[in-house]
């Protein structure tokens, strides 16, 4: 009679569960800097000068460098080791964000913002590949990859949250302060218990020209999209950088299929359900981040909230999708992951739906607080799920990839959405101002037709999560 032995718990071990904390707290760093400065830009423009054409680019140019070089940090991680590109990651970020805090010009802080992004860029693929590499059985994944998502979807509510209390506090450069503290406290800790891993491939193999073929057009993609609802998506920049873009993305794709060792392994999408669960995040990130950056102007423009103010109508927030994010890990196991993708979008939906309905005279507690819990329950189901769903299948040399792709498709969805959205918000906010209706009237309009067709996008996201992998599927 043969007996199999169960594969030993690393999560049990105390070394194991540090390694967790650890890294989920590099990916909340990463998470929370796209949302943290939003609450700050009144007084960072007050105080630094920007203008509001400018602005615009502390929080894009964070978004545009971190989704550009996601594909090359991820490669990168696999190819030159996940642990020296971790901690080489965190030092840039860590030195960019205390060169942001002392900005004395515009220049000099968007600047800081990109470098930023570089460093997330290095770090959160690798990050979220020793995970995938350090929890292998399949209990330890599940709630290990629950934690991360329930980390990820934290920080966006609570990177409001700080936004607010540090810029009232001691003021907006605290925003920027906070991070080389954490990252100094982190990196000893880092280099001492993540274990040194050996390159999958020799660096000579390395595909330069796909990386610059991929990086320029990621770069030139997230870039179109944050410019176009400043210059319009009729014109003829937008149109250009769009379709150089494309260009350079199927020179990339017309590479890889060529080169010997491709930067991008097409292969990767022979894995079941990777393509969608990349689908489901982008189309899903596309509503979810643009419906803060609604209901951040409604809650200051309209009900005339301070920042502290916004940044705590967001703590329901930050509860339920921890409480979500650890049930639905534990579901994980009971029913596999695509029957929590699609609900969790659908209820997310269904949230997001509530919020187009908001009133010029609302209240928090009737109109926000409902919506806020309802969508926070199934974003916290995607969050964990989509995790669990594109990793599923995915061999250790190919881990920082794969991470690399789920949060490539988190950023340029999340561009996207905010590029679209506040489009269709400003094009009818304008109609009805150029109706002579009242501009309070006018905006809240934009906001509700916005929501409502974010809204969309996650059902959109529920359509596609029905194609993800059921790892309840791959283990029967």
């Amino acid at each position: 009679m043969s007996t199999t032995t169960a594969e030993p718990s690393v999560l049990a071990t105390p070394r194991g569960r540090l390694i967790l904390v650890l890294l989920c707290a590099v990916g909340f760093l990463d998470f929370i800097d796209a949302t943290i400065v939003n609450v700050a830009l009144p007084a960072i423009r007050h105080d630094l000068g920007f203008s509001v054409q400018e602005l615009q680019w502390i929080p894009s140019g964070y978004l545009l460098t971190y989704g550009g070089f996601m594909l090359l940090g991820g490669r990168a991680a696999d190819l030159l080791g996940r642990k020296r590109l971790l901690v080489a990651g965190v030092v840039v970020f860590g030195i960019s964000s205390l060169i942001g805090g002392f900005a004395d010009s515009s220049a000099v802080l968007v600047g800081s913002r990109l470098a930023q992004g570089i460093g997330g860029a290095m770090t959160l693929p690798a990050t979220l590949s020793i995970l995938t590499t350090t929890f292998t059985s399949d209990a330890d994944r599940h709630k290990a990859l629950g934690v991360w998502a329930g980390v990820g979807g934290l920080a966006s509510a609570v990177g409001v949250l700080a936004g607010g209390l540090l810029t009232e506090g001691p003021g907006w450069r605290w925003v920027m302060f906070i991070n080389p503290v954490i990252c100094a406290l982190l990196l000893p800790l880092l280099v001492r218990l993540i274990e040194f891993d050996l390159p999958a491939a020799k660096r000579t193999g390395f595909d330069v020209t796909g990386a610059i073929l991929a990086t320029g057009g990621m770069l030139l993609l997230v870039y179109a999209l944050v410019e176009a609802p400043t210059v319009g998506w009729g014109s003829g920049r937008t149109i250009a950088c769009l379709i150089g873009a494309a260009a350079l993305l199927l020179g990339f794709l017309a590479n890889e299929v060529r080169h010997p060792s491709p930067l991008m392994p097409l292969s990767i999408f022979r894995i079941r359900g990777l393509a969608a669960a990349n689908g489901t995040q982008l189309i899903a990130f596309a509503g979810f981040l643009a419906m803060f950056f609604f209901l951040t102007l409604y809650m200051q423009n309209i009900l005339r909230y301070s920042p502290i103010q916004t940044g705590l109508a967001y703590l329901p927030v930050c509860f339920v999708i921890g409480i979500s994010a650890g049930i639905s890990s534990q579901l994980i196991a009971k029913v596999g992951t695509r029957p929590l993708v699609v609900g969790g979008c659908l209820v997310a939906a269904i949230g997001i739906g509530m919020f187009s309905r908001i009133p010029v005279d609302g209240s928090y507690v009737a109109d926000l607080l409902p919506g806020m819990i309802v969508m926070s329950t199934g974003i916290g189901a995607v969050f964990v799920s989509v995790i669990n769903a594109a990793n599923a299948g995915v061999p250790s040399d190919q881990a920082g990839l794969a991470a690399a792709l789920l949060n490539s498709s988190q950023q340029i969805g999340g561009a996207l959405g905010l590029a679209v959205l506040s489009a269709i918000a400003t094009s009818h906010t304008n109609g009805l101002l150029a109706a002579h209706a009242a501009t309070p009237h006018a905006l809240v309009a934009g906001f509700q037709r916005g929501l409502l067709v974010g809204s969309l996008f996650i059902v959109g996201g529920a359509v596609i999560g029905m194609r993800t992998t059921n790892t309840r599927e791959l283990t029967d």
